[in-house]
């Protein structure tokens, strides 16, 4: 993949859970300089529907022919609603990148879907997508870890490098979290 400085990623994250629906909120950039544009929409808290609604959300977006790639921070919103990256990559053909802080203790995870409908099916999700990587995205920040669907790992390492502007977390994943905690709680809060 030839990757331009102002490659279209579109970063997606999601509100508190302080509402009903939960919010969650797409930032369309250029490389991790500009901001092109927003895209929000609405998934149940611990539901089962954030795949399809990313889908819809993606493709039905006049930036869906120049995204060329999705970053997710984290593959579970609104709680425990999973988000299946193999599906959004096979949907959309767009290549897919998870982006998280810290690696994931599957052991509580686990733990934790016993307690919601359809545990195995959200296992699985959860699985599907894939080995987790550490990286440096930017140079005397902590490592963040990444996951990635329908682009290879090095496309997804200089991506991410490219991205990460003002801190270790992507400029896509970063704005898209200010945008959708800013909106819901009247001012951003935590960490992308």
């Amino acid at each position: 993949m030839h990757i331009k400085p102002e490659i279209r990623i579109l970063g997606i994250d999601d509100s508190s859970l302080h509402s009903e629906p939960v919010m969650i909120v797409g930032a369309m950039f250029r490389g991790g300089d500009w901001l092109d544009g927003v895209l929000r929409s609405n998934i149940t808290k611990d539901g089962t529907d954030a795949t399809e609604v990313i889908i819809r959300m993606v493709t039905g977006s006049k930036h869906f022919g120049q995204v060329r790639v999705l970053m997710f921070d984290g593959v579970t919103y609104a709680g425990f609603n999973v988000v299946d990256i193999e599906a959004v990559y096979e949907e959309t053909g767009i290549g897919c990148i998870v982006v998280m802080r810290v690696c994931p203790d599957f052991d509580r995870i686990r733990a934790a879907l016993k307690h919601l409908p359809d545990p195995d099916i959200r296992w699985e999700m959860i699985k599907r997508a894939g080995e987790i990587h550490k990286v440096i995205s930017r140079e005397g920040e902590n490592p963040i870890f990444i996951q990635h669907c329908g682009i290879d790992l090095e496309d997804a390492r200089d991506i991410v490098q490219l991205s990460s502007t003002h801190s270790n977390v992507p400029e896509p994943l970063r704005v898209a979290h200010l945008i959708a905690t800013g909106i819901v709680c009247g001012e951003s809060t935590g960490k992308a």
